[in-house]
């Protein structure tokens, strides 16, 4: 009903003068939005100033919030806390549910910004994108999910035809061409749509800030990897490899920890007999502890995290990086035209 109402123009969506550029999916998280954010993000900083515009989900506070240097987890919420703490020389990150008013705050500034990206924006129809960007999970495309709660999809597989690219997310590194043809067979994108395919590549091991003590052992027996996030099976794969046994702990999507889940972790690594043994977790969930009164719990443990990103495979890279940098050069110099 809500898709009829914007389609026949009851409920109006609104176009800016600025390049905006959407990027969400219509399954219930997981799909690597906040990875692609930054990969946008990376493409676009040193040549445009880039502003990111986000929910905030999971934040404490209402209506429009800019980050800063007091910023914290509850004020602005995990991922823009993420992107805040990447890229704050160079961008702008700001948080409001509600995207037009966001993206007028943001217009208003003394500092003009060249182009907006939006986190998880796919559904959000009041603004309209001059590039919307679909994510779809390689391991559970949207083509063949169902809706909640029979399935993981929050909107009708028929709204992606509104995408102008379509990626799909956490493939395998190494991509054969029999299986792009069999997903572009699946999703049968249309006309307008590209699409291309990334995969997980994760950082270095990075120390908790203000928690651990010594270095990264060389030979791990057990890692204990907690995470709260929609999707950590990727990871736990990963880090199967590196260690003999992996014990993972599960919280929800955006958990917000509590003294007894640092306390349960605690125990639960104590508990652990070697001595090669180290707790890790995402760089999203180190966002939710940094600030935390309770990581004295994990004081002098051998606690890290790990960051990702999102990496376009070789032959769909280029063609992406010109899409996106061509659109924010034409729409820059148009809407100066214009002024």
């Amino acid at each position: 009903m809500r898709h009829i109402l914007f389609d026949f123009g009851i409920l109006q969506s609104e176009s800016f003068d600025i390049p905006i550029i959407g990027v969400g999916n219509i399954a219930m998280g997981g799909s690597g939005k906040t990875p692609h954010v930054e990969q946008l993000t990376c493409l676009l900083k040193d040549e445009f100033k880039v502003a990111i515009l986000s929910r905030g989900y999971g934040r404490k506070s209402k209506g429009y919030n800019k980050a800063d240097q007091y910023s914290e987890y509850e004020d602005i919420g995990d991922e823009p806390m993420q992107y805040y703490r990447k890229f704050s020389e160079k961008v702008v990150v700001a948080v409001d549910a509600n995207r037009k008013n966001g993206i007028r705050n943001l217009m208003e500034e003394k500092v003009k910004h060249d182009v907006i990206i939006m986190d998880d924006a796919f559904q959000h129809r009041y603004v309209k994108p001059g590039i919307s960007i679909l994510l779809t999970d390689y391991h559970r495309i949207y083509k063949n999910d169902y809706l909640f709660p029979v399935g993981m999809l929050r909107d009708l597989k028929s709204e992606a035809k509104r995408a102008d690219i379509i990626i799909v997310t956490k493939t395998h590194k190494v991509l054969s061409p029999i299986t792009r043809r069999n997903v572009e067979a699946l999703i049968s994108p249309l006309p307008h749509q590209k699409l291309f395919f990334s995969y997980i590549k994760y950082g270095n091991f990075i120390p908790m800030p203000g928690v651990n003590k010594g270095n990264f052992p060389r030979e791990i027996n057990t890692i204990l990897l907690f995470t709260g996030i929609a999707n950590p099976y990727p990871l736990q794969e990963y880090l199967r490899f590196r260690c003999y046994e992996l014990v993972a702990v599960d919280f929800p999507d955006h958990h917000n920890y509590r003294l007894s889940d640092l306390i349960r972790i605690r125990e639960k690594f104590e508990s652990f007999f070697t001595r090669k043994k180290i707790i890790v977790t995402t760089e999203k969930d180190a966002m939710r502890l940094i600030n935390s009164p309770y990581l004295s719990e994990l004081k002098n443990l051998a606690v890290f995290y790990i960051p990702m990103k999102m990496v376009l495979h070789k032959q769909d890279s280029e063609e992406f990086n010109n899409q996106i940098v061509k659109y924010v050069r034409e729409t820059k110099l148009n809407s100066g035209s214009h002024q």
